[in-house]
């Protein structure tokens, strides 16, 4: 691996640091991803819909709020700061939660655009040291020029592999955030329609 660090020149040290984030990026996000799922409370969001919908808006409150689970964080985060505008706050909530997931994706993204970049330089910089060792050396030394033949292929081949390497699990995560997303979008809405019904169960309640 050393041997063909020093044999790709000084651009491999930039595309090992690539590698590197670009590893330790989608190994946090999966760990990211897996904890959402365990933390997901099917029924509690129930329990937050069903205590809405009956006009319990701080029980349900009460329900949501500290929990692990993140859409029950959406619901009742909105609810709490229904004076402000419900919609309003839904939205907040939603997109607070939705930045987190699309933490350090950007990150993955400049990588998938640097490394074959880099690649690129390695390339033209190993070709630059080839011609300047055949002018020098003269065509009767051939081997002269191998090393920087040699630097152009491996910081090619480098750069296009994370890249590539880097592209397929970034791929992934931007769908499962899309995913979340619209799941997300959805509820909100179903949650925005649960609040106003729970709002006239509350007052019926209040006027009997």
């Amino acid at each position: 691996m050393l041997e063909l660090m020093y044999k790709g020149g000084p651009i491999m040290w930039p595309l090992l640091a690539c590698s590197v984030v670009a590893l330790a990026v989608i190994v946090e996000r999966t760990v990211f991803w897996v904890q959402i799922s365990i933390r997901k409370n099917q029924s509690a969001i129930n329990r937050i819909f069903s205590l809405t919908e009956n006009g319990q808006f701080e029980e349900a409150i009460k329900e949501g709020e500290n929990s692990p689970c993140l859409v029950c964080r959406i619901l009742t985060g909105g609810l709490a700061h229904r004076n402000y505008g419900l919609a309003q706050s839904l939205e907040a909530a939603a997109l607070f939660e939705i930045e987190k997931m699309k933490r350090f994706l950007s990150v993955l993204d400049t990588i998938i655009t640097a490394a074959p970049l880099l690649g690129i330089l390695g390339t033209v910089s190993g070709i630059i040291i080839s011609f300047d060792l055949l002018g020098g050396a003269g065509i009767e030394d051939p081997k002269a020029v191998t090393g920087g033949i040699a630097q152009a292929l491996i910081t090619t081949a480098a750069g296009l592999s994370i890249a590539i390497a880097t592209l397929l699990p970034y791929n992934a995560l931007t769908r499962k955030v899309e995913k979340a997303t619209r799941y997300i979008e959805q509820l909100v809405t179903c949650y925005e329609v649960t609040v106003l019904k729970g709002a006239e169960q509350k007052e019926s309640i209040q006027n009997t």
